[in-house]
């Protein structure tokens, strides 16, 4: 009897507490449990601790945290014909836990088939230039279609990421020769532009050295020109200045005077070395002035001595004729003058030689 009894208490004991545990629920911070009881949908349990019906209930925990799902590797045929694997990744998010275990069977097998068959249709309607160079796109747009279909399941799509794009060998080989000879023709564009540009800076080179070169000609030639000039006028100025020494001298002389002269200069031209010798027409009135010199010839009256004003009467003053006679200090500045114009000339070429290049 008391075997019976002990034996019934320990029923109940283990009744109670498989009871209590199984009427206690303990939800984690980053969980939330779909309750049932009799297969009727009772509400959703939040963190901590949970008292359900016990024996009767069925409590299913769903995950709240971000979930990466791996969408596998896949063929897809591009709008250009052309074979290339992608595989992407998957960020999603249980945001409703009820409709995530009523709605669906399996959200993340869901989701990523799916991902599938969508990834497959956007790359489907691009060309390869333009999958390989729009990975963002391509994200932005599956993440939308992934969202706008889940959304019902209670599970939003954070992120997708395209994880790798691999073109078929044969489409990797011909890409490679694509390179290859963009490159080739490249260079060759670049090598082409650098002779033409070592063409035009040679002739550019050519074309302002004969520039400089002309230049510095006439420079030259107006710089000798000047100085022609220069000494010209000097030499002018000095034969003027001598004559009218002689001719200041030659006027107070008589008709004796002018004998002597006139004896000394034929003899300077009997000493000369020449084996002709040339008198001038007028050489018998220098005879005829000598021989009254010596009174032997025809007395031939005396020369009256000339005077300045005479002179300057009979043909003018000599500064009008002649010129003033410049000084020293002038002739520098004219130096300087012709020196500052030829500088001047110089900063034209310079500058013209400027805005050619």
């Amino acid at each position: 009897m008391n075997t019976v009894i002990f034996a019934l208490l320990f029923v109940v004991i283990v009744t109670a507490i498989v009871s209590v545990v199984s009427g206690v629920k303990i939800v984690q911070p980053y969980e939330q449990a779909v309750y049932m009881r009799l297969g009727k949908f009772i509400r959703v349990l939040n963190q901590g601790l949970n008292f359900v019906c016990p024996l009767i209930n069925n409590v299913v925990k769903l995950d709240l945290r971000t979930q990466v799902l791996d969408v596998p590797r896949q063929e897809v045929i591009t709008k250009d014909n052309s074979p290339v694997n992608v595989d992407a990744i998957i960020y999603i998010k249980v945001t409703d836990p009820k409709n995530a275990f009523f709605e669906v069977t399996n959200y993340r097998t869901a989701t990523v088939y799916l991902a599938q068959t969508s990834l497959r249709s956007i790359v489907g309607e691009m060309e390869l230039d333009e999958i390989l160079s729009s990975r963002e796109k391509i994200n932005i747009q599956l993440r939308d279609v992934l969202d706008e279909a889940t959304d019902k399941w209670g599970v939003k799509i954070e992120a997708v990421e395209i994880r790798e794009v691999d073109p078929a060998v044969k489409v990797k080989d011909s890409m490679e020769e694509q390179t290859s000879a963009e490159r080739r023709r490249r260079a060759a564009i670049l090598a082409a532009d650098g002779q033409k540009r070592a063409a035009i800076l040679e002739a550019e080179g050519k074309r302002q050295s004969m520039i400089l070169e002309a230049e510095g000609k006439r420079q030259s030639m107006i710089l000798e020109a000047e100085g022609k000039r220069l000494a010209t006028i000097l030499e002018s100025q000095g034969d003027a200045q001598k004559l009218r020494i002689m001719a200041v001298g030659a006027s107070a002389m008589d008709s004796k005077a002018l004998s002597v002269l006139s004896m000394e200069t034929l003899k300077a031209v009997g000493d000369g070395q020449a084996s002709k010798i040339y008198f001038p027409l007028e050489v018998t009135k220098i005879m005829d002035s000598v021989s009254q010199y010596v009174h032997s010839g025809t007395s031939i009256p005396d020369r009256e001595v000339a005077d300045i004003k005479d002179i300057e009467t009979a043909v003018g003053k000599a500064d009008d004729i002649l010129g003033p006679i410049p000084s020293p200090d002038e002739i520098r500045s004219q130096i300087q003058e012709l020196d500052e114009s030829v500088k001047e000339e110089e900063k034209k070429t310079q500058s013209a030689i400027d805005e050619v290049e």
